[in-house]
């Protein structure tokens, strides 16, 4: 059994005023601030006092307010510095391939474009060239619709320069270019239904469906992707893999700092 650790009781009951106002997110009278903490204002009022001393929460002398002080951003923005976004999302990862039986790959922006960092291949084989490394078209694949539909515009138009197009598409053309029109209507799409699929494409007989992950400040950092054979990987926008999916990349998102 594992053994239970001695802690300061009154640490962890003062802690509980902390945690109200991360969760409430702006400032509080010290009624309400007690009362959902589960305690008098008389019993807050001590540890209040404690916490203004060091800085992690203060008080407003117009409204008598309290909030998070400048302590507390110091701790939250050291702590926002040291998380590693892919080391994160790995376990997620794993247990999303676990429950709907799929590849998940994850996957960066990198110089060359978007860039598969990690792979939990699926009992069932794939034929898809893809490892650890592999660059993926940022237009032409739902791992890189997603990037260019959250990343800011000035960026997508030189990350997507050699695959799209001001010029019309001829029907059979062998480039694996696509028009401008084209390409801003799937991503209207990606941004209406928060993530992007691609159906039988670029690979025949392959479906993908990939989902956005945002760090603290709102930025694509990640994109969380299922890969699987068109006979068995549903791409409906609300089926049961593209739920799991939002799900699983919104935990990592939660965990780097995002607020929707």
């Amino acid at each position: 059994m594992k053994k239970e650790r001695r802690g300061i009781q009154s640490v962890e009951v003062g802690g509980k005023l902390l945690t109200v106002l991360v969760d409430e997110g702006t400032p509080m009278l010290l009624r309400d601030l007690a009362q959902k903490a589960g305690m008098t204002s008389a019993k807050a009022h001590p540890y209040l006092v404690s916490f203004g001393n060091l800085g992690l929460i203060q008080q407003d002398p117009q409204s008598g307010r309290y909030e998070l002080g400048h302590f507390a951003l110091q701790m939250g923005l050291i702590s926002l510095q040291r998380v590693d976004p892919v080391k994160i999302a790995i376990p997620e990862a794993s247990l999303l391939c676990d429950r709907i039986g799929h590849t998940v790959a994850l996957a960066v922006l990198g110089s060359s474009g978007p860039t598969i960092v990690h792979m939990n291949e699926s009992r069932h084989a794939i034929h898809v060239r893809m490892r650890t490394g592999t660059v993926v078209s940022i237009a032409n694949t739902a791992t890189g619709r997603v990037f260019s539909a959250f990343l800011p515009p000035k960026q997508v138009e030189k990350l997507t320069a050699r695959e799209v197009t001001d010029d019309t598409i001829v029907a059979g053309q062998t480039d694996k270019k696509i028009s401008k029109k084209e390409h801003e209507a799937l991503l209207a799409d990606v941004r209406q239904h928060g993530m992007a699929r691609a159906v039988g494409e670029p690979i025949a007989g392959i479906n993908a469906i990939s989902a956005p992950i945002f760090d603290h400040a709102g930025n694509i950092v990640l994109a969380m992707t299922i890969i699987g054979p068109m006979g068995t990987l549903d791409p409906d926008w609300n089926g049961e893999t593209a739920v799991e999916l939002r799900k699983s990349a919104a935990r990592v998102s939660e965990q780097l700092g995002y607020t929707a």
